[in-house]
């Protein structure tokens, strides 16, 4: 048996010393850890470790913020009636529900609104604004919208003929239109060397919070003991866990163990959370449960849970959340199962590089998902299609590191209706007839213009660590390093001339439990979708990740399988 990845130990360019104190507290393997992230002396050491609220940017420093701000505060003065315009998945219920609250703690009249997918699909559609205006029961003098609008450049200017303003807090990429004539557009993608690109759109949110705030302070209001709503939306948006995401993060994360949000108390509780909140948490149970409402046609859910103060309501719509994701991933299956018979009869892994694949009977809330899993299967930027009965399609796609979706739509625009988003995740709107006209520019797109070195996925082995060196105390310090993520991603040791203790344990799942030994040492492993891997002969080189495991009171390291290969001779 031959790994499809190519493993790749990472290499040690930094210095591990990080002065005196802080190299008798942590260990050499996180000290290494520490220098492969580019971290080097004590005092980014200690930023990086132990990131403090006090070390927040200004949120001043965003461009056009101060408008931002002006302009909100004169609608609160005015007494004019605002409407909150987002996106149905967790970043856009986040950033809703931060942005409504803000603004009603300063008295402003607000309401909001969320698109259904399916309905007035994504951003400032104008069918969207229309049952925006009508939502809100009189026309508002002003409109932010969240998680969306940096693109709708006609639609913008249409709201302004009616004499609406519009101010706009997002983070995706510039439309080749141009800015919107918004009073303002707070997107740092729209600057020129900012340093808040890495925010997502609850980020930006938070900033407008931080900014108002230092402008017109309100003492009994606490910013902080939002963040769990922040690093939620953070993490399940992918966007980069680097400098101020990684510190609103880390401190939403403790303020989601403490308490915080009771909506998302209630899904921990629903999800069986038996131990401390972590990044992949958010990633594996909260983030999808919060998505699937939006990607269900139900997105009001999501955000009815994170905004009620209802301890029942809200286990009553976690309740819900949970349905919604077991529909979502039962049609999750049926897609994935049909695109992967389409691609045994029209799919060659060394002859393509790129996967488009569409159908009339598809969900469009779920071929994004499907496109993620197709992506990581074969290692081809991936577009998956929901065509609808007049054979227009609403496409996600996922992408690998080096080929950037957002130049691929460009360089394919005249194949499409439209199409943007982010490098590694976008969206398109195709005709039907057009579908195999795309894929082939697509992939003489990927074949010009990316290295085939970036074709062939790469494992990145960040140390070899023997299993005496798995130890309680080597997790403590280990810990310091999340939240793993984007730009921070969980470490990969791996272990050679492992055995097996016993026979591989099949659990429900398509799971494996594997007993192995090193030496005279021994310790269990979980090996996740590995039931259907024909694992090779013992011994082997193993790769895998590290976490805590809490079960019924006991605490020990739990091993995480990432792939496995024969031992290698050294």
């Amino acid at each position: 048996m031959s790994t499809k990845f190519s493993w790749e130990l990472r290499p040690l360019d930094g210095s591990v010393d990080f002065g005196e104190e802080l190299n008798a507290q942590l260990p050499l393997l996180v000290r290494k850890l520490l220098a492969q992230r580019g971290i080097s002396g004590r005092e980014r050491a200690l930023r990086f470790l132990k990131p403090r609220l006090a070390d927040l940017g200004d949120p001043f420093a965003l461009r056009e913020m101060d408008a931002a701000v002006e302009r909100i505060f004169r609608a609160a003065d005015n007494g004019e009636h605002v409407c909150i315009y987002g996106d149905y998945d967790v970043d856009g219920v986040s950033s809703v529900t931060l942005l409504y609250t803000i603004l009603r703690a300063y008295g402003i009249r607000t309401d909001y609104f969320i698109p259904v997918r399916t309905r007035e699909g994504y951003g400032l559609s104008e069918e969207g604004m229309a049952n925006a205006i009508a939502k809100c029961g009189e026309t508002p003098g002003l409109i932010i919208a969240v998680d969306c609008g940096t693109s709708s450049v006609e639609e913008v200017a249409w709201l302004q003929e009616q004499g609406i303003d519009v101010v706009i807090l997002d983070h995706h990429e510039a439309s080749t239109q141009g800015r919107p004539p918004a009073v303002a557009v707070v997107n740092a993608k729209l600057e020129e060397d900012s340093p808040f690109t890495y925010l997502c759109s609850a980020g930006v949110v938070f900033k407008l919070a931080h900014a108002m705030l230092k402008e017109r302070r309100l003492p009994k209001f606490d910013l902080k003991q939002y963040l769990d709503v922040v690093a939620i939306a953070t993490v399940a948006d992918i966007v980069p866990l680097v400098e101020e995401n990684r510190l609103l993060t880390r401190h939403g994360l403790r303020v989601m163990e403490s308490g915080g949000n009771i909506g998302i108390q209630a899904i921990n509780r629903v999800t069986n959370l038996n131990r401390r909140p972590s990044a992949s948490h958010v990633s594996f149970r909260i983030g999808p449960r919060l998505n699937a409402a939006g990607r269900m046609d139900n997105p009001l859910d999501a955000l009815n849970l994170l905004m009620t103060r209802d301890t029942a309501v809200a286990m009553e719509l976690a309740e819900r959340l949970e349905m919604h994701n077991r529909a979502r991933q039962q049609e999750e299956e049926k897609i994935r199962n049909e695109a992967m018979e389409m691609l045994s009869h029209t799919f060659s892994p060394k002859r393509d590089s790129v996967i488009v694949l569409g159908s009339r009977t598809w969900h469009p809330g779920v071929v994004g998902i499907v496109a993620s899993l197709l992506m990581r299967r074969y290692h081809k930027p991936t577009f998956v299609i929901s065509l609808d009965e007049n054979g227009i399609g609403k496409g996600s796609g996922r992408s690998i590191p080096g080929v950037s979706l957002v130049q691929a739509i460009h360089a394919c625009a005249d194949t499409l209706i439209s199409g943007g988003g982010h490098d590694m995740a976008a969206g398109l709107v195709i005709h039907e007839d057009m579908i195999d006209a795309f894929r082939a520019r697509f992939d003489a797109f990927v074949k010009e213009s990316v290295d085939p070195s970036r074709l062939t996925p790469v494992l990145n082995v960040d140390a070899e660590v023997s299993f005496p060196e798995l130890t309680l105390e080597l997790l403590d310090s280990y810990e310091l390093l999340e939240p793993f993520g984007n730009s921070n991603p969980q470490p990969v040791f791996m272990s050679r001339n492992v055995m097996l203790t016993d026979a591989p344990r099949h659990l429900q799942g398509n799971h494996l439990r594997l007993g192995l030994r090193q030496g005279n040492y021994e310790c269990d492993a979980m090996y996740f979708n590995g039931g259907s891997v024909k694992l090779p002969d013992p011994p082997w080189d193993i790769a895998f990740t590290i976490d805590r495991n809490v079960w019924r009171g006991r605490v020990s390291l739990s091993i995480s399988i990432q792939d496995i290969r024969p031992a290698a001779s050294v």
